[in-house]
């Protein structure tokens, strides 16, 4: 539930960051993706552009070689294969040690309708065992796609750089597909690490304001940094609650090339009574530096849609404002791209008879309780020795969240019940002048990453960082079971 910015806030976010902002005069040239985006037309989309080869999928899986490289070369153009070490993460939660015992969610927040929900405090039993912290490296399961626009804009390809960039934006929302529980609202403080040389990646983020509640985090690829900070704002409307996150996402390459956007509004919906679900809808614009910008439509659900998740947009040349490609696919499957400006297609075009795939959603199927990608699951995991390497304030070790995994139902509740009466103390902290540690606010309120993390892990220098959790659960124990 920390995903999604509100559309409604795209105002707010350009006089912040100096994103430029558009109206949605221009919607009218988007195809009607309820003619052509069937599961039938994206299948057999998806087969022809793995013969295609422009096709750059995926450039750290086992079809390093050809899928990515290998294409490239077939097109003349001559590219190292991106390579990273082999790392054996689990696939499985801890069995639960007690029966959940489910608690109906009207009687906790009908006195809350039309209000932010940031304060209002719910059992352990709408939780999954993941912070908000956590969630924020979920955005970057699909980073082979950022790998892959470094290495097209190396070659000179500006423009299938752009769609790689726009592929990976709306890839971030595909873990949300059946999550129906809420991460845990980290602490004052409360930090996360994630050291994957798998996809070689660095990642860290941090909880640095209490009231408004925000989170920064800032990653490290190769030959890329990716850093954003998000204010969620979040209210129940009786039979759903709106996610309007407020905040920019950036992705700078080293060559300089920068693109930043700001994610859609999310909703979560039947919260009461059936089958919950979640929708992402608004314009998301991706402001790119060089040459080419792109404006992604992702289209609200009906009742009677029945055929969701849809997102459509273009790319524009920002010199000349020229439309030169066009987007397609679903947040939760595919995304697919066609060359072109699509004002210029004729009636009755089919954008899939030429449909190019870019980003296709990971098929694993998982065994949790709570739906988690297998990605997901391994965000929690305590390693050994990992513990001895960690600060007091990282996520992982959290009493309740711990609890949670290993279905300790009970003690979850009574870990949580008692962080949450500490965390009541935050806001008189931060009105004392409380600072984050790892991050920095500048004079338009955007959070960056100071540095010095990695630097103190590697030195095992924590002495200055508080235990903000307190009496910890027995740890051993937890990691005996993962």
């Amino acid at each position: 539930m920390s995903e999604g910015s509100a559309s409604d806030s795209d105002g707010d976010n350009g006089s912040r960051y100096g994103v430029d902002v558009e109206t949605d005069d221009e919607d009218g040239i988007f195809f009607d993706t309820n003619d052509f985006l069937s599961a039938e037309s994206l299948r057999s989309a998806s087969y022809r552009s793995r013969d295609n080869p422009m096709y750059a999928y995926s450039p750290w899986t086992n079809e390093k070689e050809t899928s990515f490289s290998g294409h490239l070369r077939e097109v003349g153009i001559d590219v190292n294969a991106i390579e990273f070490p082999y790392i054996n993460r689990r696939d499985n939660l801890p069995e639960p040690k007690e029966k959940e015992k489910p608690v109906g969610l009207w009687s906790i927040i009908k006195d809350n309708i039309g209000k932010d929900l940031s304060g209002v405090c719910l059992p352990v039993y709408f939780n999954e065992p993941l912070s908000s912290l956590q969630k924020c490296f979920e955005d970057l399961e699909y980073s082979n796609l950022v790998d892959g626009a470094l290495e097209w804009g190396k070659q000179g390809n500006d423009l299938m750089r752009i769609l790689n960039v726009a592929a990976f934006a709306v890839s971030g929302y595909a873990s949300t597909e059946g999550r129906q529980c809420k991460p845990f609202n980290p602490l004052l403080g409360e930090t996360y690490e994630a050291d994957y040389p798998d996809k070689g990646l660095r990642f860290f983020s941090e909880k640095v304001s209490h009231h408004p509640m925000v989170v920064a985090c800032h990653c490290e690829g190769r030959g890329w940094n990716f850093w954003a900070d998000s204010n969620l704002k979040g209210k129940f409307w009786g039979r759903s609650i709106q996610l309007d996150p407020v905040g920019v996402l950036t992705l700078q390459f080293e060559d300089g090339e920068t693109f930043q956007w700001s994610k859609v509004t999310t909703s979560i919906y039947n919260i009461i009574i059936g089958k919950i679900y979640c929708d992402h809808y608004g314009t998301m614009r991706i402001k790119g530096s060089g040459t080419y910008s792109c404006k992604l439509k992702f289209k609200e659900q009906s009742i009677i849609d029945r055929n969701p998740h849809q997102v459509h947009g273009f790319v524009q040349d920002n010199r000349t404002g020229e439309k030169v490609a066009v987007l397609l696919g679903k947040w939760d499957e595919a995304m697919y791209y066609v060359m072109g400006d699509p004002s210029t297609k004729p009636k009755g075009y089919d954008p899939m008879t030429e449909a190019v795939l870019l980003w296709e959603r990971d098929k694993s199927v998982t065994k949790t309780r709570y739906n988690l990608t297998p990605f997901a699951i391994s965000l929690n995991e305590l390693t050994p020795g990992l513990r001895d390497k960690l600060p007091p304030t990282d996520s992982r070790l959290r009493p309740d969240q711990r609890h949670l995994e290993n279905g300790e139902y009970e003690l979850a509740n009574a870990e949580k019940l008692r962080l949450e009466q500490l965390q009541r103390q935050a806001r008189k902290l931060q009105d004392r002048g409380w600072q984050p540690r790892w991050f920095r606010k500048d004079e338009e309120g955007c959070y960056s990453y100071k540095g010095g993390y990695w630097e103190a892990r590697e030195k095992h220098n924590w002495e200055e960082i508080p235990d903000i959790f307190g009496q910890p659960c027995d740890f051993p124990a937890c990691v005996s079971e993962e």
